[in-house]
């Protein structure tokens, strides 16, 4: 198991698990980026849609507001199995709601301790790119990765009202120097 950056080596599993996140009800606003994506694209230039997401980390192709980050996929026996983003620096939205990483697993391998590699892999990139102290959110319905963030050193600093989501998040520190 390891944290990658994103391959066309992994394109049908990518896809497979689009497709899943596509069809799951749970958690609406974790899933909209994924749900945004058009399957028949990524199967037509699955290496366009690569070179986009590794664009990011250089600043280039960025949504308005965005700043720039790192994407990796954690795969498992040559499989995608989730994808985290490490933001290289926070704005003054990310220090209310997002922070310096973002996670997910598919759903079809959640509850099987991938959540928490995948946030303890993504601290150590984020300590790579030189930020001493992390903060992560967390949806406040999202038991899991409330129990995730506490068990990567996660200190609860405050419960905030995401506008986003129409309800509250918590946010979280952790110390990686």
């Amino acid at each position: 198991m390891e944290l990658v950056q994103p391959s066309a080596g992994y394109k049908n599993s990518f896809i497979g698990a689009v497709k899943e996140f596509q069809g799951d009800a749970d958690y609406t606003h974790r899933n909209k980026w994924y749900r945004s994506l058009v399957i028949p694209e990524l199967e037509a230039d699955f290496d366009s849609f690569v070179e986009r997401e590794l664009s990011h980390s250089r600043g280039e192709n960025l949504r308005e507001g965005y700043v720039p980050y790192s994407t990796f996929w954690l795969v498992d026996g040559g499989e995608f199995v989730g994808q985290t983003n490490v933001r290289h620096r926070l704005n003054d939205h990310l220090m209310q709601i997002g922070g310096h990483i973002g996670y997910d697993i598919r759903p079809s391998e959640r509850g099987k301790g991938y959540g928490n590699k995948i946030l303890e892999l993504a601290l150590q990139k984020a300590r790579e790119l030189g930020i001493k102290r992390v903060t992560v959110t967390s949806d406040i319905r999202n038991v899991a990765s409330r129990k995730i963030i506490e068990k990567n050193g996660g200190i609860l600093e405050n419960q905030i009202f995401n506008p986003e989501m129409g309800h509250d998040a918590l946010r979280f520190w952790i110390d990686i120097s």
